[in-house]
This record gives structure tokens, sequence and C-alpha cells, in this order.
């Protein structure tokens, strides 16, 4: 089957081949909360991004398979309701950044900042703090064999605009590290996955960075 990345809640998973990492993406909660099990196809180990509500899904899509971390893209509850009950379960080791993660009412066992690697078997995400969503947000990049670069974006970018701001400042903010950090440094191939909805590429969204800009949010 052909990947998408049109998920919804309660429906099927889709999955992504991206070379020796396997991303299978499902859509959970009351805000459609994309959670992302990345799993190494050589070693078989796995990580989760966002255990984001529905413990009993994010457990069913496992299937008993180990877990060896659970990652958290920044503080805000709707993406770590599910934190608990799967760490619990899985044994997993906990990541967040390290700013953000004295908000996150599960403990962090490994705080994180900008250039830390996670280790998914023989794979590794490289960890991006991109502020102004929430001051600690984290990005995580693969670059795959093919040489696509996979970024895990959580809600700091979407299809369409950068993630929700408070004040102009936290806007500008963002929409500066979302352009030097992400746009600034990938090729148009790279493709994203956010923390809610659909994927897109950089290429298809670099265009309206401007717009973006221009119109505040």
């Amino acid at each position: 089957m052909t990947y998408t990345g049109e998920v919804e809640v309660g429906g099927p998973v889709d999955v992504q081949d991206a070379g020796d990492l396997e991303i299978t993406k499902f859509a959970v909660g009351e805000l459609a909360n994309n959670v992302y099990v990345l799993r190494c196809t050589l070693t078989d180990e796995r990580i989760i991004i966002d255990a984001a509500d529905s413990p009993e899904r994010i457990l069913e899509v496992l299937d008993g398979a180990p877990v060896a971390r659970i990652v958290t893209t920044h503080w805000h509850p709707d993406h770590w309701q599910g934190l608990g009950a799967v760490a619990e379960a899985t044994g997993a080791e906990t990541l967040a950044g390290a700013t953000d993660a004295p908000h996150i009412e599960v403990a962090t066992a490994t705080p994180v900042t900008t250039g830390a690697r996670v280790r998914v078997g023989s794979c590794e995400l490289e960890v991006i703090e991109v502020a102004g969503h929430t001051e600690g947000s984290i990005v995580l990049a693969y670059d795959d064999p093919d040489g696509i670069v996979h970024l895990f974006t959580g809600d700091s970018l979407f299809p369409g605009g950068v993630g929700k701001t408070w004040s102009e400042e936290d806007f500008r903010t963002l929409i500066d590290e979302v352009e030097t950090k992400i746009f600034g440094r990938y090729p148009d191939d790279t493709h994203f996955y956010p923390g809610h909805g659909n994927d897109s590429t950089l290429g298809a969204e670099r265009p309206h960075l401007a717009e973006w800009r221009e119109r505040g949010w």
C-alpha cells in the first residue's frame, strides 16, 4: 500500500518505508494527535514520538513489541496524556526537551538539547530545539539511506504554516527558528511529519514562508 500520511482517530495506521527505518503513524484523542512508532528494520528496536493519548490504542499498535524510548516533542498535555501508562507498560526511557521537561507531569529520564542523538537500533535521530510554540519544543531529524531527510516537527511546523503562538514575540521567534533551523538547513525533498494532521515536504511549503511571516500566524 502507498503511504499517504492521512490518518484519523479510530482508523487504520499508515506505514512509511524510510530505508532502515519504518514509520507507523496513527491518530488518537480529542485533538487527533499523531503518534509515530519508529522501528529499525535491522534490529527491530522501536521508539515512540508523542504518546499523546489513548494508551490502549498505542499498546494495541505495538502488539507486545518492546519499546526502547518515548520522545515527547513539547510540554502541552495533548502530547503526553498517554505517556505515563505507555511508559509503565513498556519500561521505555522517557525523553523531552530540557526546557520543557519540567512542565511534563510524567518524569523525563533524559532531557535533551540541540545536537543530541536519539537512537533507534542502528538509526539515529538528531534533536533540534525550535522555540516559539513552547520554549523547549524539539524537532527530530532522520537522514535515510537514500538521502531523504524525515523531520518530526511536533506543533512547530504544519502544512500551511507554523504552530500556534500566543504573542507577536513568540510568533517571530517561531517563524525565525523554523526558517533558519529547518528551511535554511534542509532541501525541498525533506518530508515532515507534524503533531496533528497530514504530512508535507519543505519544497511544498517553502514558497509560502514570506506569506506566513506577513500574516503573522
